[in-house]
């Protein structure tokens, strides 16, 4: 099974203990919902800081990206792209700025 990479942004690492770059074995299906759950499985300081704790949302200052493209609303339980499945390129976790 291969390794899927996420990227965490700096403040959710110094929360969480987690590196930068967090490598995890994901069971299929692979989703976006399975990554996370597996995520928060590894490291429990984010669960809720990703998703609603009751609703399992994405939190609204939170995004989603891979291959240069924004999954943030796809459907959690939709397939993930095939080049972050197989390793090659990573999911990338990121807080949206907001204000003015």
């Amino acid at each position: 099974m291969p390794l899927i990479h996420v990227e965490l942004p700096a403040n959710l690492c110094r929360l969480s203990g987690a590196p930068h770059v967090v490598a995890l074995e994901v069971a299929a299906p692979i989703t976006q919902r399975a990554l996370l759950d597996t995520l928060e499985a590894k490291y429990p300081a984010l669960e809720g800081t990703l998703r609603d704790h009751t609703s399992k949302q994405r939190r609204a200052f939170i995004r989603f990206f891979a291959c240069q493209q924004d999954l943030s609303h796809d459907s959690p339980d939709a397939p993930l792209p095939e080049a972050v499945t197989t390793g090659k390129e990573p999911f990338l976790i990121i807080g949206a700025i907001a204000g003015g």
